[in-house]
């Protein structure tokens, strides 16, 4: 791994606007301090917000903006025009002014972070822009908060670091799974004991996405057997990951709750991680089976190297284990499988159940409504009626809520840029243990050793 110093870092960290930065980052060779939650200008009263990626996604974060009246939106970039015209429509139809849009190509976002009256940008773009955009949007000195996704490398983890750490730019990652309802109750029942101490957690992403990676957009999902440049919306880009990837490509629905729960890089960290893979069958059979498919189908021949399931084990400084698993290939009902256990009882969200030893009937579920009930977080107990406009049950309004009260008074984000590279380091690590026989991988230390003294601050009270 070449050396890189800040000047050099700086210089190529600003070419990143157009390609990503290919020369090694080191992350024990960076000496730049990690720059703490200042406000530098006074708050602002309406944030001027650029978005760059205007798909299905993209659109759910412009609606949020909409809905406030203290954001504008000001700015659109995309290169694909049925996404930009469906996103200039939904503006319309919410009476908002039409925002300024950059339509001329994948890097036309770039004019978008030159206009300096912008002050913060959401990205929600293909996987495999959000690295550059980000560093491009930091260096650009906006205010940054981005869709969810799996890294490609660490190298691209460190990217997103050392630019918030050389700017002073902050980065949010949006993880709206971190403010589900009943998440955000356990949590409270965690930090008042209720569980004791804990010992493992799962989460993961396993939800049915055959339609979304074979999609030709005539009808939403279940749509043919099309991806790539003939597929519509996600099936454009996302299943070619499947294609050539393994390992565990959306691991941060699964891992941000219980990251929060167990104090990552807040006075724990992980450690290290196995995962191991299935087989790969179910999108191929899919493809055989459709309708609009078949054995004969050009798509049929496919070979998608993503296993069905694939599993992954991680190792907490503190002791605890979390298990994440990753299931978007085969027939199954949604589920991020949550499971918080500790001395004192277990919570588990399949079920809706739990059991509190001493507090429940022993060796038997109980429903966990009441409990969430009482123990309903207070930020919900004060946004709840704001939140029945948002998507995903409300989630899509807290996140979106806390960027813009952050990004108004220009301070760092409870989900954080440490966040985001040490959630999206899973997947690199994930694929790198499956192709070297679920070896173990351990993970870096993004706060260089400031986890022992950051102290946890995610949804405290009812702040904001």
């Amino acid at each position: 791994m070449a050396k890189l110093n800040r000047r050099s870092f700086l210089r190529d960290t600003t070419l990143a606007g157009a390609a990503l930065v290919t020369s090694g980052i080191a992350g024990a060779e960076q000496t730049a301090p990690v720059l703490r939650s200042q406000p530098s200008s006074p708050q602002k009263d309406k944030l001027r917000i650029g978005f760059i990626g205007t798909g299905l996604r993209g659109q759910n974060h412009v609606e949020e903006a909409l809905l406030r009246s203290d954001c504008e939106v000001a700015a659109i970039a995309d290169p694909d025009p049925r996404m930009v015209a469906d996103c200039l429509q939904l503006i319309s139809e919410k009476g908002g002014k039409k925002p300024a849009v950059y339509d001329r190509g994948n890097f036309d976002y770039q004019r978008l972070l030159q206009d300096k009256d912008i002050d913060a940008v959401v990205i929600a773009s293909p996987w495999e822009w959000h690295t550059q955009q980000c560093v491009a949007a930091m260096q650009a000195g906006k205010y940054t908060g981005t869709e969810v996704c799996g890294g490609f490398s660490l190298d691209e983890c460190w990217q997103l670091v050392n630019t918030h750490e050389s700017t002073g730019a902050h980065l949010m990652f949006l993880e709206n799974v971190c403010y589900r309802r009943d998440v955000m109750a356990v949590l409270q029942m965690v930090r008042e004991g209720l569980f004791g101490e804990l010992m493992h957690l799962e989460g993961g992403y396993q939800h049915d996405l055959r339609g979304v990676k074979f999609n030709d957009g005539i009808t939403p999902y279940d749509s043919g057997v099309e991806f790539g440049e003939k597929g519509f919306s996600e099936a454009k880009w996302r299943t070619k990951h499947a294609v050539h990837r393994n390992g565990d490509l959306y691991p941060t629905h699964g891992v941000g709750p219980v990251a929060m729960m167990t104090n990552i890089n807040r006075g724990n960290r992980f450690l290290h991680l196995t995962a191991t893979s299935s087989k790969a069958r179910g999108l191929h059979e899919y493809v055989v089976n459709h309708p609009k498919g078949g054995p004969d189908h050009p798509n049929a021949k496919v070979q998608f190297n993503l296993g069905d399931v694939v599993t992954t084990v991680i190792r907490t400084s503190n002791g605890e284990t979390v298990l994440l698993s990753h299931d978007t290939g085969l027939p199954r009902p949604y589920s991020l499988g949550f499971r918080v256990q500790g001395t004192k009882g277990i919570w588990m969200d399949v079920n809706q159940s739990l059991l509190l030893d001493g507090k429940t009937k022993p060796h038997a579920w109980e429903n966990a409504q009441s409990w969430l009930d009482q123990y309903d977080h207070p930020l919900w107990r004060r946004f709840g009626a704001d939140a029945k406009a948002a998507g995903h049950g409300g989630m899509d309004f807290f996140v979106f809520h806390h960027f813009v009260e952050c990004a108004k008074r220009n301070i760092a984000p409870q989900i954080d840029v440490y966040d985001a590279a040490t959630w999206l380091a899973i997947t690199p690590l994930s694929e790198a243990s499956i192709a070297t026989g679920s070896s173990p991988q351990a993970f870096p230390d993004f706060t260089r050793g400031r986890w022992t003294e950051r102290k946890p601050d995610f949804a405290f009270g009812d702040t904001f």
